[in-house]
Parts: C-alpha cells; structure tokens; sequence
C-alpha cells in the first residue's frame, strides 16, 4: 500500500544557535511537536540523524534518508552557527492523519505564530507525494518535489493538503481539506 510522504521546509529569521528569546522558544517547542506527532495515528516515521550531535543539518548522517538537501531560494548560513531553517521529512499513512497532526493540538498552536519565527519567502512551505511501502524519500526527493510545486503548482508529482490526489494520480478530497473546507493555512 502506498505511503504518503511529506517535506516541510522554512527559513527562520534567527539562525537555530542565537540564543534570543524567539529562537530558543521555537527550538523548545520543536521538542513537544515531535514528540506529539510521532504518537498521532497514521504517523511512520520521520528523517532523524543518526549523529544528531555532529554539527549542522548539513554534516549529519541521515542514513536512507540521503543527504540533506535544501531548495535553491534558502540562501542563509549552513554551519552550526548561521543554519536558519527548519526542515522536516516524514511518512504518513494518508492525508487525513497528516492534516489533523498538522492543525491540531501542539502543531497548530506553532502554526498560530509561524511569522514570529520565519521569513515569509513566497514559497511553499510544504509538500505531499506517494510513494511505494517500501521506499524511504530522501532530503533531495523533497526538495526537488518542493521546487516543482513552486514551479508547476499541484500535481500527482508534488502537491498540497489543499490541491490533493490519490495514489493513482486522481484528484482528491478529503472531507475538511481544500478550498471548500477548513482554510487552514
């Protein structure tokens, strides 16, 4: 059975080591979210690296889940000092479990003060594409499906909670999804 997989990508306003206010909030409270979706039903995993203590984002080991990748437009600081990006890779069972982790509980509460903590660069900030129960996305596959979502808009390729299709490449609702539902943003 195909797994929905989903890349989030932001370009924080602070790099992750200054020590404001802001940045420590956002870092604290990233502890909670992970910990609150990987319990949420329809949940399977997520990019973790192995070495978590080794350096940035970009010297980690992040085993099958490739090399960390981000898109071309993220023109910040990549060393442990100067990474301003939040970025997550995980799996899901189907849409719905991944919109209610989403925009429910602790998620939404962050989702509510997102400007706080990131830029606003025009760009998506997240994106969907199936895949085969046994394959791992990697941090390019994301980005890659992230970029041609910028480019080309939704579809079966790379698409949104909102601009949805099914594993067979149909378009697809979910009840609460899209723009005749909750507007979720």
């Amino acid at each position: 059975m195909p797994r929905l997989a989903l890349y989030t990508f932001g370009v924080l306003k602070a790099p992750l080591a200054d020590p404001v206010p802001l940045t420590r909030e956002f870092y604290d409270l990233g502890g909670a979210v992970y910990r609150k979706i990987s319990r949420h039903p329809g949940y399977l995993a997520h990019a973790e690296a192995a070495d978590a203590d080794r350096g940035s984002h970009f010297e980690a080991d992040w085993g099958a889940w490739g090399e960390f990748a981000v898109p071309t437009w993220y023109d910040k600081g990549r060393t442990v000092e100067t990474t301003a990006l939040a970025a997550t890779l995980s799996l899901w069972t189907d849409l719905r479990p991944a919109f209610d982790a989403v925009y429910t509980g602790v998620h939404r509460e962050a989702l509510n003060r997102r400007y706080d903590w990131f830029e606003r660069t025009g760009h998506p900030g997240h994106v969907f594409w199936w895949v085969s129960d046994d394959v791992i996305p990697t941090w390019r596959e994301g980005v890659s499906r992230l970029e041609h979502l910028h480019d080309h808009g939704s579809v079966p390729h790379a698409f949104t909670f909102h601009h949805s299709f099914a594993p067979d490449g149909t378009p697809t609702r979910t009840k609460g999804i899209g723009p005749k539902g909750d507007q979720a943003q």
